[in-house]
């Protein structure tokens, strides 16, 4: 695969592997784990071709980005500052920002930090909330395996993932997608908590139609190059999100946004209410919609569908003149 021509910007004190295309209003697409900029890669063109400058980092510790050593250089605040950071960078003090999984948490709290920059925002994946000890250790999963708690202890899961990269992340992918058995993700909390992530995720038996080769060997190689360190490491801060952010608490979305998922995804499992809580947390959420036939990775599984809703949701609210 060809890589594009990337910026590599300096914000916050890290430098960011950036896709940058296009010229008019600013929309930065943030990926998630286990992820790079090559989630985004059947979005970006016609972003471009719509009218929009599109900026596409891997996020810090991810990919061809800076990985900082520390777990403390992921926390919310560091993160949400290199989105504005790659603004300015660009010469644009306001911008539209679309976020999934992970990028989906930054963006939310970007909105909410940094209102007068980011314009509009759109979540993926993630409904809203706000995260703290109870998300690492939720009532009644003591003895249940949780990927989260998992996550925690440093070293632990980075041993695991890295042992095998490839089987890792193919794991990974088919088990988040919809074409995976249905509650396959779901079903670590019927493991015991000694169980290691790989052990609840079962080997696909081909790729699907959605992740080739070819595209299995990029992201083998961005892994190859960065390890898991950086990435687990948000999980690492889940705790102390909300006590960083004390000002958020009860803090609704002014922006103009919007909420995509795919139908089949099991994050959205989460938290069975997430339909009646997250509209109220915002101003003016001009839409929710599922896509069928899509489970975690919607821009890749549906890129069609879900390019279509983005542009949707663009048209609305940053129109390009």
């Amino acid at each position: 695969m060809q890589e594009p021509a990337f910026r590599y910007l300096e914000t916050n004190g890290v430098t960011l592997r950036t896709v940058v295309e296009g010229d008019g209003p600013l929309v930065i697409l943030l990926h998630g784990w286990p992820q790079c900029w090559y989630l985004w890669r059947h979005q970006i063109a016609p972003l471009v071709a719509a009218g929009y400058k599109v900026a596409v980092p891997d996020q810090r510790g991810f990919g061809g980005s800076s990985s900082p050593p520390d777990i403390a250089d992921y926390n919310i605040l560091k993160m949400t500052a290199d989105v504005v950071g790659v603004a300015r960078a660009l010469g644009h003090e306001t911008f539209n920002l679309i976020g999934h999984d992970w990028g989906c948490i930054v963006a939310w709290n970007t909105a909410l930090l940094y209102p007068e920059q980011c314009a509009t925002i759109m979540g993926m994946s993630v409904p809203f909330w706000r995260a703290g000890p109870d998300t690492v250790n939720p009532r009644g999963l003591d003895d249940r395996f949780w990927y989260i708690r998992y996550f925690q202890t440093p070293g632990v899961v980075e041993a695991e993932l890295e042992a095998d990269i490839r089987t890792s992340l193919l794991k990974a992918y088919v088990g988040l997608s919809a074409d995976a058995k249905p509650h396959t993700w779901m079903s670590q909390l019927q493991h015991p908590r000694d169980s290691k992530l790989l052990d609840l995720l079962p080997m696909p038996e081909r790729l699907p139609t959605w992740l080739s080769e070819e595209d299995l060997d990029y992201y083998v190689a961005q892994y190859l190059r960065s390890g898991f360190r950086g990435p687990c490491n948000l999980y690492r801060n889940l705790p102390t999100m909300d006590a960083l952010t004390p000002e958020l608490e009860n803090r609704k979305f002014t922006q103009p946004a919007a909420f995509i998922a795919g139908a089949q995804d099991e994050v959205l499992d989460y938290d069975p209410n997430w339909r009646e809580r997250l509209p109220r947390c915002f101003e003016d959420l001009r839409f929710m919609e599922l896509i069928e036939g899509a489970g975690h990775w919607l821009q890749v599984e549906k890129p069609a569908e879900t390019t279509a809703l983005v542009l949707r949701f663009l048209s609305e609210v940053a129109p390009v003149t």
